[in-house]
């Protein structure tokens, strides 16, 4: 029996409790392969990457297997622990967020900046170049700490808490756990030519292109993490990659 609360559920939830409830009925049946991304975001008529994120519920709760290039397949009828796991917020819609709220933060922190925060960001970016070499993990740090000495630099404290809060919750979610050990698993790292891009605009003390930087950053890894955690065949892929990333979609200069 599923124990999820029933309200104020999240949309990859509720198509994770649908599936579920699917496997449980033996609509499909342990070892066999679930319909494809694509197909499923059809059949909810929701997105592919809320279709990917209910997907990752499935998998901690061991009703599924994501094998890379293949699919998804059932391993089990019933949550391993007994009932569902519990849920947080979607890496995607997380990463929705932050590219909202994180723009605005580097609009407002072109005006307000110091010399001092600004050699900060480029101590920052030379790290993570060097980590990325490396070690994931520390550049995965040093890319939080990038993004936060942002958020400080707005000396606005109620933004501050905002994006603080964003990054606690990437660190907390089991469904946001879980995504990124299968993006750092494809070899996806801190972008340091998109970093260093964000630090120009904010050194040229300009609101709107700060801005523009930063959502031009967040949206190259949305789209980035959507390839890393593809699991079916690549020509398929292709044939919907504009549709996939069709809910999340923002220009970067609105």
């Amino acid at each position: 029996m599923n124990t999820r609360e029933p309200t104020s559920k999240r949309l990859y939830e509720q198509v994770a409790d649908q599936l579920s409830a699917r496997i449980a009925a033996g609509t499909y049946i342990v070892g066999e392969r679930l319909p494809s991304e694509r197909d499923l975001a059809a059949a909810f008529g929701v997105s592919r990457p809320t279709v990917r994120e209910a997907v990752i519920a499935l998998e901690l709760d061991g009703l599924v297997e994501v094998k890379t290039g293949s699919g998804v397949y059932v391993i089990a009828r019933a949550p391993k622990s007994g009932s569902p796991g519990v849920t947080d917020i979607g890496p995607f819609e997380l990463l929705e967020a932050r590219r909202g709220i994180e723009g605005e933060a580097a609009a407002l922190a072109a005006q307000r900046i110091t010399d001092d925060e600004l050699a900060e960001l480029e101590a920052l970016v030379v790290e993570m170049e060097l980590e990325n070499k490396t070690d994931v993990i520390m550049s995965e740090d040093a890319d939080r700490r990038f993004h936060m000495t942002i958020a400080r630099a707005t000396q606005n404290s109620a933004m501050i808490a905002i994006i603080e809060m964003l990054w606690d919750t990437r660190n907390r979610s089991p469904q946001s756990i879980r995504f990124l050990e299968h993006v750092r698993a494809n070899g996806v790292k801190p972008i340091i030519d998109e970093h260093t891009a964000i630090m120009k605009a904010l050194r040229q003390r300009d609101p709107a292109l700060a801005r523009a930087a930063m959502r031009q950053h967040l949206s190259s890894v949305m789209n980035s993490v959507l390839a890393a955690t593809e699991v079916e065949a690549v020509e398929q892929a292709r044939a919907a990659i504009e549709a996939q990333r069709q809910r999340f979609a923002m220009p970067v200069d609105a």
